[in-house]
């Protein structure tokens, strides 16, 4: 696979194709990048043709400094699609992407056929829900300065239920479901890492989204992917979104955390194509 680069709105966005068939669009979560859609981008692109590409801020994409907002990452992805000459594709988000994809969707319904989110939500009341990620985030990087393997094992606790977590301790380097293995995550941790600056910035953003009042009007048919232990985004929000997006069917994983796309691959995998065909 080789990265690859477009011209948006005045910045390079780097992203990687894989697959033929109808299109699907990854979009991934703060402080990340599309790498960490190991869990999805191989075995999606058996049935489809799979694009998945650094935010702004991320990876090998340009890192602007400014204001960011929903809207403008939802501007990027409209610009990504025409660079590509793409009129319409399935999208996925997980987290801040699920945040963006549902700006996205909103703001350009007819760019998109079907819709997934993945442990995700409308927006918090005030600032204070951005500030506790963010500071998540931050403190994980300097530790990761200092430790990246460490600072690995303290992540995960947000990210897996704890018998998977144990599962991973005792076998770092057993690849999962064929995929990926925890010193493969380690590995890849290290390679074109966020700044503080990209993750405050794009803390910034989560503060402009609010969609609460809006998923009425995503008439997208729409597959919503929450997990029981999510720490991060509770199940109970993603059960508040199926009720007000008409045309949604909500999934509940059980045992899993916000991490589940890697975790629970093969099962969230499953879901996503019998949805998409």
């Amino acid at each position: 696979m080789t990265d690859l680069f477009a011209d948006v709105n005045g910045i390079r966005i780097c992203y990687e194709i894989l697959g033929e068939g109808e299109l699907v669009l990854l979009v991934h979560g703060l402080g990340s990048k599309k790498e960490s859609w190991i869990g999805q981008f191989k075995p999606l692109s058996e049935p489809f043709k799979v694009i998945r590409f650094d935010n702004r801020g991320a990876g090998k994409s340009d890192r602007p400094k400014g204001n960011y907002s929903m809207e403008v990452f939802a501007d990027d992805i409209t610009g990504l699609m025409d660079y590509l000459k793409i009129d319409k594709a399935h999208i996925i988000g997980w987290s801040l992407g699920g945040m963006i994809v549902q700006n996205f969707v909103i703001k350009y319904p007819e760019r998109v056929n079907k819709m997934v989110l993945i442990n995700t939500n409308y927006g918090t009341p005030d600032e204070s829900g951005a500030e506790v990620y963010k500071d998540m985030r931050i403190a994980n990087l300097k530790a990761k300065q200092k430790d990246p393997e460490q600072a690995f094992w303290q992540s995960i606790r947000a990210d897996y239920h704890i018998t998977f977590r144990k599962q991973l301790e005792a076998e770092p380097s057993k690849k999962w479901h064929g995929l990926w293995s925890a010193e493969d995550l380690i590995k890849e941790s290290m390679i074109n890492p966020p700044t503080i600056e990209d993750i405050e910035v794009q803390a910034k953003a989560v503060n402009t989204h609010h969609t609460l009042e809006r998923l009425s009007e995503i008439k997208n048919e729409s597959l919503l992917i929450t997990s029981t232990h999510d720490r991060v985004i509770p199940t109970s929000v993603m059960k508040e979104m199926h009720e007000r997006i008409p045309n949604s069917t909500l999934k509940i994983i059980d045992k899993a955390g916000h991490g589940s796309p890697r975790s629970r691959a093969p099962e969230i995998n499953e879901m996503i194509i019998d949805f998409l065909k």
